[in-house]
């Protein structure tokens, strides 16, 4: 199923490594990380392949929005280790000054940014490692902006242009999260017990508050959180059904683009959500509470 085109060793540049391919496992993982930036999160190659989008019709939990199944290529790219963290969100304020719209403007729930260079999150006391929510589309937006102005300063072989960081396609989130299987979470059919973070999953945290991105052991591509904790937006425009989809995994951006893509349920979400292939769309500039005070981010990296 997964053909490996290029292997990233840690911190070194990226330009550099690609031209080291060879095979890889899912297994390998410590050989496929990479740091890019001073500032950058850390990042894993995953493998080029290809994999069936989208739920089968006997799944439980299934929403109709997930179908139909459909096959999709994808080429080889990298992706966050782990969500956009707190500590993380809070460099790029103190950096730029951002200010993010509240995500409750009823309680006020926001992100505070002084633009003096000092920033704090919604909740003084949030840990550094939880993932970075309360966040709408375009707050990500904002955020892979300047990390490409960040990466592109200290890294001026990659030239001129917009990326190379950028949210992951659907598709792509999708297949990441999947880490090469093909049941409803990547550890099996049946939910467990402590394997993530949501309103039922068994763990001290759930229907409770936000887990530290590594407080879960990591899928088989290597990456954590990919499933519960916190909603994960993508750069895809909302369709309440794939008929139409792309193919080739690029991001589906035609349609409802007042609302975007979001990914893998959160830690109030009932099981149903925890699922690889579940999803659900929330509108770009927030509002939507159950979600926008939910959602965060990781980030993806083109790859030559």
């Amino acid at each position: 199923m997964v053909s490996i085109r290029s292997r990233i060793l840690a911190i070194l540049p990226v330009a550099a490594v690609l031209s080291l391919l060879a095979a890889a496992t899912p297994q390998n993982t410590s050989e496929r990380e990479f740091k890019e930036c001073s500032v950058c999160p850390l990042m894993v190659g995953v493998p080029a392949g290809s994999f069936t989008m989208g739920s089968p019709a006997g799944e439980p939990g299934r929403y109709d929005d997930e179908g139909p199944q459909h096959p999709v290529t994808v080429k080889a790219f990298a992706l966050g280790k782990y969500p956009v963290t707190s500590d993380e969100f809070l460099t790029f304020l103190r950096d730029t000054g951002y200010q993010p719209a509240p995500c409750n403007p009823i309680l006020m729930l926001k992100w505070h940014s002084t633009g003096n260079g000092h920033a704090s999150p919604p909740l003084l006391s949030e840990p550094p490692r939880w993932p970075a929510v309360c966040l709408d589309w375009k707050d990500a937006q904002a955020y892979v902006s300047w990390l490409n102005r960040k990466v592109r300063a200290e890294r001026p072989e990659l030239g001129d242009g917009p990326g190379p960081y950028r949210l992951p396609s659907e598709a792509e989130w999708e297949y990441a999260a999947r880490g090469g299987t093909a049941t409803a979470r990547w550890w099996g059919d049946e939910l467990g017990v402590g394997n993530a973070n949501c309103n039922g999953c068994g763990s001290k945290w759930d229907y409770r508050v936000l887990a530290d991105v590594d407080n879960f052991g990591p899928n088989p591509f290597g990456l954590y959180a990919v499933l519960g904790n916190a909603w994960q937006w993508t750069q895809d425009c909302w369709h309440d059904s794939y008929v139409g989809a792309p193919a080739d995994a690029s991001p589906w951006m035609d349609g409802d683009c007042e609302r975007h893509v979001i990914r893998g349920g959160s830690w109030d979400n009932v099981p149903a959500f925890v699922r690889s292939a579940a999803r659900s769309g929330s509108g770009a500039d927030g509002g939507e509470f159950d979600y926008s005070s939910l959602s965060g981010f990781r980030v993806a990296r083109t790859l030559p």
